[in-house]
């Protein structure tokens, strides 16, 4: 009997993983929660439009073309479940729910290929409306073919800062500025390391190629201050303090946030998996081995999910990670040897990433108590302080549990990092003390129906 391989997520890492296993003769099952293929960053836009590849994407449009159509040649020889979510995880089966069907899906390995999501840190008045993050505006460009406002700032730090910008500069949207708080100068630090992968450093030279052509203003080294606004109008503008800092207000109905993107491990902490604290990521991630075996037999991570390195790492992790289960179930494969070296190279330049563009777990500190970081519970930085000092409460489970921080829909995909650094500087402790929000199922709000759930 051929092994049942299920893949969760047909981003760039599912799309190859899959490819892989059909290569080998296996129909594995494939499930996304979107409903089209390609993941967030090569994510299709609505049937019926059609607009360019080259529009679409940018400097991503050749990949983006490339996986689509490898997609589109497997999509028979699979079992693909699209607007299908993987809400548990059980051992050896899945837990899913499309609309308001329920059903548990057995496997004998599973490729978690789960993706990434913005990490964000807070600002004062985050919280109005109009304001995005940035892989919520990408949505709205791809999936919706709108842009999020008529004049819009771009904030945060990394390379998704600049290709959100670009890619709504292409598309005709008027980007009123992008605010970077990273330097000029950690750039030019980190160019030994970008320098592993000259192709995607020229990418990133090509992005700011494109908003110069715009003309959209470039600022770096700023740090955010608020986001202006009222609760009738929404967003009205955005105060940041430029180098030596004097303050700047650019005026505009929407802003896009994000620094850079923490992987989506809510599904590996269901399935068991162990974690470890990444000093220089300076966040909780997946123990993996260099195949991408999780700490749980049968069970494999791949991509963003696992190791943020981008789409081009994605492709090679989802293709070695399948292989390294075909070699589990006792099949003869070939090809590891050079995916790891590739994934060496991409991993020495994520870290160059890392230093050209830091997570500013310095603005944690200084937030105003008044400042919303749980935008779901509308917890304030200033009362998670209160609940460190009044409760003694340094672990982030016993400050959610009195602060209800992270209680929310997103089960603190938004705020938890930005809450964990809270703690830690009232609390005067490193960051790996505070630990990591424990995941709850299901992972995401789910439909109430009177269902029969159905055993295969």
């Amino acid at each position: 009997m051929a092994a049942r391989v299920v893949v969760v997520g047909a981003g760039p890492a599912g799309v190859r993983a899959a490819q892989a296993l059909v290569e080998a003769g296996l129909r594995p099952t494939l499930i996304d929660e979107g409903r089209r293929d390609g993941g967030q960053i090569y994510r299709r836009q609505p049937e019926g439009f059609s607009r360019s590849y080259e529009t679409l994407y940018g400097t991503e449009a050749e990949r983006a073309a490339s996986l689509h159509q490898s997609f589109d040649a497997l999509k028979q020889k699979i079992d693909y479940l699209p607007e299908t979510l993987v809400w548990n995880i059980s051992p050896g089966a899945v837990h899913l729910a499309s609309g308001t069907h329920y059903r548990t899906l057995p496997f004998d390995s599973l490729i978690v290929c789960s993706g990434a999501t913005d990490r964000l840190m807070p600002v004062k008045g985050w919280h109005q409306a109009g304001t995005y993050s940035l892989g919520g505006a990408q949505v709205a460009l791809k999936s919706q073919g709108c842009a999020i406002g008529s004049r819009i700032v771009m904030m945060g730090s990394g390379p998704l800062l600049y290709l959100v910008a670009a890619q709504y500069a292409k598309a005709g949207a008027q980007v009123a500025a992008v605010l970077d708080t990273s330097t000029f100068m950690q750039r030019v630090a980190a160019l030994p390391r970008l320098l592993a992968i000259p192709a995607a450093l020229r990418k990133g030279i090509a992005l700011t190629r494109v908003l110069a052509s715009a003309q959209v203003p470039v600022y770096r080294g700023v740090q955010p201050v608020e986001i202006k606004g009222s609760t009738q109008d929404g967003v009205s503008g955005v105060m940041v303090a430029l180098p030596g800092g004097k303050p700047r207000e650019f005026a505009c109905d929407a802003v896009a946030l994000g620094y850079h993107l923490r992987p989506e491990t809510q599904l590996a902490d269901l399935a068991g998996c162990r974690f470890v604290f990444d000093d220089n990521a300076q966040q909780w991630l997946p123990q993996i081995d260099e195949d991408g075996r999780s700490s749980v037999k049968g069970i494999y991570l791949a991509g963003d999910g696992a190791r943020v390195r981008g789409a081009d790492a994605a492709e090679r992790s989802g293709r070695l990670a399948a292989l390294a289960a075909l070699r589990d179930h006792g099949m003869q494969v070939q090809g590891i040897e050079p995916l790891r070296a590739e994934l060496a190279r991409f991993t020495r330049f994520a870290a160059g990433l890392r230093e050209a563009f830091p997570w500013p777990a310095q603005f944690a500190a200084s937030l105003p108590d008044e400042t919303i970081v749980c935008r779901c519970e509308a917890i304030t930085a200033g009362e998670l302080r209160r609940v460190v000092h009044a409760t003694g409460a340094q672990e982030a489970n016993r400050a959610k549990a009195f602060s209800r921080v992270g209680m929310g829909r997103c089960q603190g995909r938004y705020c938890g990092h930005a809450g964990a650094e809270i703690i830690a500087a009232a609390a005067s402790v490193p960051l790996s003390s505070v630990g990591r929000l424990r995941g709850q199922a299901p992972v995401k709000p789910l439909p109430v129906a009177l269902a029969e759930e159905v055993n295969e």
